[in-house]
């Protein structure tokens, strides 16, 4: 009995024992397999975003104790995932905060519109609106092409005042239709102005509409002043047939204010430094001085426009020209107590046509040269013109001691009236009783005269040139001038130091022209010196 359960204990140990080296055997592959697999998670950390959930979802789960107990984890490497790695998420960035803007201005067509009356304009002939407008313009510069408005029906009191660049914006129109008047009040021109209207260092301006503007300059006329041209040398050539003729035409009747305005008289509008500058439609009467001035212009447009002063009315030039080019003047009316169109020294490329002048004192080229200076102009023609009592028709006057030249000039298709002198060269200008001789003298060359036709009361022609550099060049083509005695002794043709040629008869005839060149070999024209 004894033996027997020792024999089944051995055997029983025997299993036992069996038994627990296979437990012990299982749970060491167990845990071998579960290092491997923590080396595996631990080197595929960064892979891939996808593996990064999985791993989260077994550690959650435990799915991944229970894949790794059947031990392919330490055996096969997982199969990458086949969904495309997601991107890291950007920073949100916050919105800016919108910002509201002022909305654009108004625009009627394709202009911004800018009127007088909305910045403080009275418009009834008695307020000083100056500051209404200069608050208009100031406005109107900073916008291309706007419209600068001065209604019609209004009657605008604007004292001196400039609408100046050179930061203003291109093509600003001006728009004028109502009236603008000048003060008559002495003291808003202190010691005196050379302008009241001025336009400076501006690019494609215009002025347009059916407005006035009214220098009311009867207050200056009766002043004679030292900054005035000097009255025309042809006065003293106007010879009365008896003495109830006057050589000078009467003052006309004095103001109160007379003596009490200054010296200087301003131009009524002046455009200075300016390109591609228009002005259409518009009327400039009685103004103190000259009515519309150009002065460093370049690109320069008038037409259809109007100038009107009585005849008495001294130095008021219809339109100035100076130191500007590629001038085109036409189918405009100028009346006026001077020159209806003065060309004055650094002109060149003007271009007039289809103008009527008179009363005036014709259209001229100078004076020019005066107390030894420099004069150049060069390529002005006009033409298609009609002069009714005018002093002059066409005219080149300069002072003695000048220097420069006047060259490629043509006169054609004028028609006179009851006009003085129509043809002058007049190289001997003086603002005194007696001027002394001098040697030098602006040269003047390729003047050209054809088609002029009608009546004069004085003279046809008067030719004065230098004796020390003559007229040169000088031709006459269709020339027919009868005379009308009415009020002066009558003159025949007159020629000084003037060579060129008689393209044709002429009436009358013109026989003082001397054919072909001056002999000197002295005469040296310097064209190359302006």
């Amino acid at each position: 009995m004894y033996m027997k359960m020792e024999g089944i204990s051995f055997r029983g140990l025997t299993f036992m024992l069996a038994v627990a080296f296979l437990v012990w055997s299982s749970s060491l592959e167990g845990c071998h397999g579960k290092v491997r697999s923590k080396h595996y998670w631990r080197k595929n950390r960064v892979a891939s975003p996808a593996l990064y959930s999985k791993k989260g979802k077994a550690h959650s789960h435990g799915g991944s104790h229970k894949g790794n107990h059947h031990g392919s984890a330490s055996k096969t490497k997982p199969r990458p995932s086949h969904k495309t790695p997601q991107p890291l998420p950007r920073p949100v960035t916050k919105p800016k905060p919108n910002i509201p803007r002022s909305p654009p201005p108004q625009k009627e067509g394709h202009s911004i519109m800018f009127n007088v009356l909305d910045f403080g304009a009275k418009g009834d002939g008695k307020t000083d609106d100056t500051k209404a407008f200069q608050d208009t313009w100031t406005a109107s510069c900073k916008v291309a092409a706007s419209t600068f408005i001065v209604p019609s029906k209004y009657v605008f009191l604007v004292g001196p005042i400039s609408f100046s660049g050179p930061y203003c914006q291109p093509d600003i129109v001006f728009q004028l239709d109502g009236t603008i008047i000048a003060p008559t009040d002495f003291k808003v021109w202190g010691k005196g102005l050379l302008q009241w209207l001025q336009f400076t260092k501006l690019m494609g301006l215009t002025i347009q509409g059916n407005g006035v503007i009214d220098g009311r300059g009867s207050v200056w006329w009766q002043e004679i002043s030292p900054y005035d041209d000097p009255i025309d040398d042809e006065f003293k050539l106007l010879i009365p047939l008896n003495s109830t003729v006057q050589e000078k035409p009467p003052p006309p009747a004095r103001s109160e204010l007379v003596g009490k305005m200054p010296r200087i008289k301003p131009t009524a509008l002046r455009f200075y430094g300016s390109f591609n500058v228009t002005v259409t439609g518009i009327t400039i009467q009685n103004s103190p001085q000259c009515h519309l001035k150009f002065d460093n212009c370049i690109g320069v447009l008038v037409h259809d426009f109007n100038v009107s002063s009585p005849g008495d009315s001294l130095n008021t030039d219809g339109i100035h020209l100076q130191n500007s080019k590629d001038v085109l003047i036409y189918s405009s009316t100028l009346s006026c107590g001077d020159d209806c169109i003065s060309i004055q020294t650094g002109c060149s490329n003007v271009y007039i046509h289809n103008v009527n002048c008179g009363p005036g004192h014709g259209i001229s080229i100078g004076s020019l040269g005066k107390d030894n200076t420099k004069a150049c102009v060069s390529n002005i023609t006009v033409r298609d013109v009609t002069m009714h009592n005018t002093m002059n028709g066409v005219r080149i006057k300069t002072w003695q001691g000048g220097l420069g030249f006047v060259q490629g000039v043509l006169f054609s298709n004028i028609q006179v009236s009851e006009v003085k002198i129509p043809i002058v060269i007049d190289q001997f200008y003086c603002d005194k009783a007696k001027c002394s001789n001098q040697t030098a003298a602006v040269a003047l060359s390729g003047i050209n005269y054809e088609r002029i036709r009608g009546t004069y009361t004085v003279k046809p022609v008067h030719f004065a040139c230098s004796d020390n550099l003559p007229c040169t060049d000088i031709s006459l083509t269709a020339i027919e001038l009868k005379p009308l005695q009415e009020l002066y002794h009558l003159y025949s043709a007159y020629c000084w130091q003037t060579f060129g040629e008689l393209r044709t008869p002429t009436v009358p005839p013109i026989d003082c022209l001397q054919i072909g060149k001056p002999s000197s070999n002295q005469i040296q024209y310097d064209f190359d010196s302006c």
